[in-house]
């Protein structure tokens, strides 16, 4: 592993976010020496940098907003006309393991770090959740929804059952509708049965073709059988990092031939059939093989089917959205996996490499939604099956339950605190490459305004954001991270 909403008026748009700041006594927004032109109103501005001594801080000071555009600092343009994709949510994937570690907290614990990731008034307020279809290597064993004994299948799926989630999947994503009920929830299979497969194992091999029809009423099932908990599946990928496939946790090979025949074959069909409305996104990998997405979506019959393509960044990078994005800019673009772990710890590094390449990078590129991998491991990152024994999850649980907000944490929340679902992409030019200055920008359904700025030099850098006749004018330190907030 590696590392459109109308412009809606200048004198709404520039008032402080707060409110605090206008009022009787108040010494008013603060006025940046040398300047051009007259504060009329200040945006909330919330830090983390890499030393560590702001994490997700909101600064008092926040960032003035003039009445010119005129300015001798390095500067970028915001275009709230200019609107691109809409955003699903940020998130991460509540695994097996994920799952395991956050039921065993006891129920003050877990409600506190429930509300702490989901809630949007007291939390970071994640909006999207993945799941595995059945087992991964992060699993408590192997298993899928329906096997059989070793030489015996299943064709009719009479043996299906998601009971190995109801312990503790199902359980904790239903608490966590208490704070998001309106999640968006993606499931991703690691393999087949067994029974399905050349392999006639979990971990490898391939599915067989004599048993599309029945996976694709596998996927049926699974997605009827999480709505009958009152758990919608929105999107579903047909398999996991398809061109992986290793023997020590599950795997399942799928050419992209092979996952266009099954997609137009028997699960589209099956989903037609069933009535569903879950997605069906493509790839499912990493952003090295824009050929794989690429054959999928240029093949009519399944296209039909299909939503989007989905990608991971353990090779490539997020560029590659891009080109897909440029051949069919109709199907959609999704992030759906990468993470953290024991081979990087330098927290500012991550930081800068976390938003930089994969918040910035990947809704710059037209991804609907950014997603890391697990939610929350132990202190040994785990449980595991077989897979990585270094990953880090977005919080570390320890035995006696307290909880440590990794730097996945804060790389999530700079986005999903302030960038609801429904929230579109603006344009937003970039600052000169030598800064070491990297942005996005976004426009609320409710009107507010998010600008992310990463700073990744070791200088300390003062720059203005012009939008129309107005600018805000901001210092940000070496190595951190801003996420500003304006109506």
């Amino acid at each position: 592993m590696k590392k459109s909403f109308v412009y809606i008026g200048l004198a709404a748009l520039f008032f402080s976010c707060s409110g605090s700041e206008e009022s009787s006594g108040n010494p008013g927004p603060p006025v940046t020496p040398g300047e051009s032109g007259n504060v009329v109103g200040t945006a909330n501005v919330w830090v983390t940098n890499g030393e560590q001594t702001k994490l997700l801080s909101k600064q008092s000071s926040g960032a003035s907003i003039y009445d010119t555009n005129a300015t001798t600092d390095p500067s970028i343009s915001v275009d709230f006309s200019q609107q691109y994709q809409e955003i699903e949510g940020f998130g991460a994937a509540l695994t097996g393991s994920s799952a395991i570690v956050i039921n065993g907290m006891n129920a003050t614990q877990k409600d506190a770090l429930l509300k702490d990731l989901f809630s949007t008034t007291e939390g970071i307020g994640l909006s999207y959740l993945r799941l595995t279809i059945g087992a991964s290597d992060f699993s408590s064993a192997n298993f899928s929804y329906d096997d059989m004994p070793a030489g015996t299948t299943d064709a009719s799926l009479a043996n299906f059952s998601i009971a190995p989630d109801e312990t503790d999947v199902v359980p904790v994503l239903q608490s966590i509708l208490g704070y998001a009920p309106n999640i968006k929830i993606m499931g991703s299979p690691w393999s087949a049965p067994a029974w399905m497969k050349t392999s006639q194992s979990m971990n490898g091999g391939s599915l067989k073709p004599e048993w599309y029809d029945a996976y694709g009423n596998y996927f049926v099932k699974y997605i009827n059988a999480y709505a009958a908990h009152g758990i919608t599946i929105d999107a579903i990928t047909p398999q996991n990092e398809p061109l992986h496939e290793i023997n020590t946790y599950p795997t399942m090979k799928m050419t992209a031939i092979e996952q266009a025949d099954f997609i137009k074959n028997s699960l589209g069909p099956k989903f037609q059939a069933a009535g569903l409305t879950t997605k069906i996104i493509a790839y499912d990998h990493n952003f090295d093989r824009t050929d794989y997405p690429l054959s999928i979506l240029g093949d009519a019959q399944a296209a039909q089917y299909v939503d989007g393509s989905a990608f991971h960044a353990y090779a490539g990078d997020a560029s590659a959205m891009n080109v897909v994005h440029a051949a069919f800019p109709n199907k959609n673009l999704y992030f759906t996996e990468v993470s953290g772990g024991g081979w990087s710890t330098n927290f500012a590094e991550n930081l800068k490499w976390s938003i930089g390449n994969i918040f910035i990078g990947t809704t710059r590129n037209w991804s609907k939604n950014v997603l890391l991998w697990n939610l929350a491991l132990n202190s040994n990152s785990g449980p595991t099956n077989g897979g990585c024994m270094d990953c880090r999850g977005v919080v570390t649980v320890t035995t006696n339950g307290s909880v440590t907000k990794n730097v996945e944490y804060y790389a999530l929340a700079h986005f999903s605190k302030f960038v609801k679902p429904g929230a579109k992409r603006v344009n937003s030019t970039n600052f000169d490459n030598s800064l070491g200055l990297q942005n996005v920008a976004f426009v609320n359904a409710d009107g507010s305004k998010v600008l992310v700025v990463l700073n990744t030099s070791q200088t300390a850098r003062k720059f203005a954001v012009k939008i129309d006749d107005k600018k805000i004018v901001y210092s940000l330190e070496p190595q951190a991270v801003a996420t500003i907030v304006w109506q």
